[in-house]
């Protein structure tokens, strides 16, 4: 039998985080033995176990370690991490360590050093004394990666005792969820990310201008609530066909009927923004005076639009270079503490890849797919309210203002 001893310490109750653990070692065929738990005994203080795991064959072993390492157990003789050179750009050596969101730390010199940017999906580059995810496609000839399983520990994000976090969306993701309820906790969870110190983004479809909610999200942007916004080139052509023709693909939302000719306004939109030059020269000359991208220019927030192959024009602030664009998503999400996901699954998905654990993520679509499919693909703090995002927006903001009132009045 092949043997590890590996140790976790969190909140490995609360978090259901030991449960997990023994799963894992059982259907990887293993057997464990617990030789130490120690409960935490406070809100504040940490579980610790300590394990024995057995398996029959090697391969089983490094199986069940690479699984168990995803909880946060560590192998307690683990020694410091072994690094390989990177031999051409954008080749990893082959046994390269792939990250996850969660807090990582390598070992170096009997020390452990947190890997910083951390991702998920990406290598752990070592340079002098210190560690940093990088991508596939940033690697170059001569760094030094992290390979194996040892000296690595990995630091899920626990189930937080003292603080706000997500006690109304426990249950996963639901339709059957009290609306207003989900709505006054996220509003708390924007309050609490903003004493914080920590940054509000709001990742959006176009849905919000279809669905009325446009409105709600300005007024957000022009209160303080939302420090940048990351979408695709269809939100901003629809907010500013609203904005300037009263239409949102052509519909009329004043009554909801199909507007005469209304199938190219977006498109006398676009039109329209290369004329100023800009969406920002725009708002500069008075052709584009309402909307969410008017008020982004306005507050000073910053705004990335992605392209994709199907877009139309596109605008001239859109991004067409995908690599360009990950890397302007990437920037915009530094610092943040909440990603507000309105009604777009292809941008949702690609935010929680970029984002850490600890960042948490609201996704409001009305399908409920979306929000299972963001967490399936491993953002597990993403937590979805399946309603209809124009609704949620509206509610949402009247419930900011009527805090801000209060807060006034006190």
């Amino acid at each position: 039998m092949h043997q590890e001893v590996i140790e976790a310490q969190g909140h490995l109750i609360d978090s259901h985080v030991m449960e997990q653990i023994f799963d894992t070692v059982v259907e990887y065929n293993g057997r464990f033995e617990v030789q130490e738990f120690r409960i935490g005994r406070t809100n504040a203080e940490p579980s610790y176990l300590r394990l024995r795991v057995e398996t029959e064959r090697t391969s089983e072993m490094e199986q069940l370690l690479t699984q168990l390492l995803g909880f946060g157990c560590t192998p307690v003789d683990t020694g410091d991490a072994e690094l390989a050179p990177v031999e051409r750009d954008c080749c990893a050596p082959e046994d390269f360590y792939s990250t996850t969101n969660h807090r990582t730390l390598i070992r170096r010199a009997g020390q452990w050093i947190e890997a910083e940017n951390q991702r998920m999906d990406a290598m752990i580059v070592v340079s002098g004394g210190r560690a940093a995810c990088r991508r596939l496609r940033d690697l170059r000839r001569g760094d030094e990666v992290v390979v194996g399983m040892r000296g690595i520990r990995v630091m899920p994000e626990s189930k937080e005792r003292d603080r706000l976090a997500f006690a109304f969306m426990s249950n996963g993701i639901s339709s059957e969820r009290q609306l207003e309820t989900a709505v006054r906790q996220t509003a708390t969870l924007l309050e609490q990310t903003r004493a914080e110190g920590k940054r509000i983004v709001v990742v959006a479809g176009p849905v919000v201008v279809h669905t009325g909610g446009a409105q709600s999200l300005a007024e957000m942007i022009r209160a303080g609530w939302v420090d940048a916004l990351l979408a695709g080139n269809a939100l901003g052509v629809h907010d500013i066909e609203a904005a300037l023709l009263g239409t949102s693909l052509g519909i009329r939302q004043s009554d909801g009927r199909q507007e005469e000719h209304g199938h190219r306004n977006h498109m006398r939109a676009i039109n329209a923004i290369y004329h100023a030059g800009n969406i920002a020269k725009a708002v500069a000359s008075g052709r584009l005076t309402s909307g969410v991208m008017y008020e982004c220019v306005r507050a000073r927030v910053p705004f990335v639009l992605a392209g994709s192959l199907r877009d139309d024009g596109p605008l001239p602030d859109t991004i067409t270079d995908m690599n360009q664009a990950q890397d302007a998503y990437a920037e915009q999400l530094k610092g943040a503490g909440l990603v507000l996901c309105l009604g777009s699954m292809l941008h949702s998905i690609a935010v929680g890849n970029m984002s850490p654990s600890w960042v948490k993520l609201v996704c409001v679509d009305i399908n409920p797919a979306v929000a299972t499919k963001v967490s399936d693909r491993g953002t597990g703090q993403a937590i979805g309210v399946v309603t209809d995002v124009g609704q949620f927006l509206g509610l949402l903001a009247a419930q900011l203002r009527r805090a801000a009132a209060e807060t006034l009045a006190r």
